[in-house]
């Protein structure tokens, strides 16, 4: 079964289902419940609401339901149906913090960025940053507002995320990395928690 097949006999289960959480049906019966990451390949990445993430063989696992509530957001922001998701977090004291992600030049993407980070003294902010548009050469988008949610693609320039919810359309091909649109970061705390649709 292909992975789009296999995502469409998932979506099957919403209509049956009125749960929040994501559900994995296991061919043994067993039920684990939580939510999905990601389906590739042979491999279904699931974070259970214990809080921890495990990897499941697709051929251990005989559907997914997906939580309804996941499709009505989908909706609601205007992103298309059967996008991949996939959660990080970007830590405010690391340069860039690695997704785990490739994406390739032409494509969108789409951020959802809650929590905020301490990024200097009496400094802290959201995705969005400080207010107004405070330069800073130093910074890595010295026009930006500061300690906002920034991405790169490789070693390439950085571009603005802040609290924007896409699309962005990706300009080049390469390993995507989040971090904080600020110059100084050992004195930075807290962290980010962003969802990535791709």
């Amino acid at each position: 079964m292909t992975t789009r097949a296999f995502l469409l006999v998932a979506a099957a289960g919403v209509a049956a289902t009125a749960a929040v959480a994501d559900t994995l049906v296991l061919r043994s019966g067993r039920r684990v419940e939580g939510d999905l990451i990601s389906v590739r390949g042979s491999t279904i990445e699931f974070a259970e609401t214990s809080g921890s993430t495990r990897r499941f063989d697709r051929g251990d696992v005989e559907r997914i339901e997906l939580a309804s509530s996941r499709y009505d957001d989908d909706r609601q922001s205007g992103r298309p149906s059967g996008l991949r998701e996939k959660y990080t977090t970007v830590d405010a004291a690391t340069p860039w913090n690695d997704t785990g992600i490739d994406v390739r030049a032409g494509m969108d993407v789409y951020f959802e960025a809650t929590g905020k980070v301490r990024w200097g003294p009496d400094r802290q902010d959201g995705p969005a940053g400080e207010g107004g548009n405070r330069y800073n050469a130093n910074r890595p988008i010295p026009r930006r507002p500061g300690g906002a949610l920034i991405g790169r693609i490789g070693g390439s320039g950085p571009f603005l995320i802040g609290s924007d919810k896409g699309p962005m359309r990706m300009r080049e091909s390469g390993r995507l990395s989040l971090g904080v649109n600020d110059d100084f970061l050992q004195d930075n705390s807290g962290s980010w928690r962003v969802t990535i649709y791709y």
